[in-house]
């Protein structure tokens, strides 16, 4: 049942991509536990399994969890990319989903607003949205800190995850002034109902 969804989601996500601009996705939410990570993470695999050839990067330089949901290193990542140190080839970490593909988090940031606010990630972004035929992006919860929002101005758009039982309504408005404050395009949300 649960994949089920995911593939409905999945068509849903599939009619925003139909024109080939809107191939990168911001997936966020209102505050903390509410499963986003878990969500973006099988939203990548249900995207892979169908044959799409699908860039999961890890934003979430504050508390990154994607390395540890698919076991996989995270001794370099997005921050390494993005300071210099490593080339996106060389860090990007091929999984046995699909074509599905990881950058992870990478070495902590001390100043992850101003790292992912730099002209240095609107590059990466263009650089590799043409290989991919979506980009997923998890970052941090929107109404916590800066660099979510510096983010979503700069991708397609953004789904923001709910939980049913612990995201509050005004959270959710709230998000939803945030996110139109940063100019972002908030395509749609996915409630979240795990315990």
């Amino acid at each position: 049942m649960i994949s089920d969804q995911f593939r409905t989601i999945k068509i849903n996500i599939q009619f925003l991509t139909k024109e080939k601009k809107n191939r990168v996705f911001l997936i966020t939410s209102p505050g903390k536990g509410e499963g986003k990570s878990t969500t973006t993470a099988n939203l990548a695999v249900s995207m892979a399994q169908q044959k799409q050839k699908v860039l999961l990067i890890d934003a979430n330089l504050r508390n990154p969890i994607i390395h540890s949901i698919f076991k996989v290193p995270n001794e370099i990542g997005l921050t390494n990319v993005l300071t210099g140190k490593t080339s996106f080839a060389e860090t990007v970490c091929r999984t046995e989903i699909g074509k599905l593909e990881i950058l992870t988090s990478g070495s902590i940031s001390f100043n992850p607003a101003e790292l992912l606010g730099n002209e240095l990630m609107s590059d990466l972004l263009q650089r590799v949205v043409n290989s991919y035929d979506i980009v997923l992006i998890d970052s941090p919860s929107v109404l916590h800190y800066t660099e979510t929002r510096v983010l979503a101005n700069q991708c397609d758009g953004v789904v923001l995850v709910l939980h049913r039982e612990r995201t509050e309504l005004e959270h959710t408005a709230e998000s939803r002034r945030v996110l139109d404050l940063a100019h972002a395009k908030l395509v749609g949300a996915i409630i979240n109902e795990s315990k």
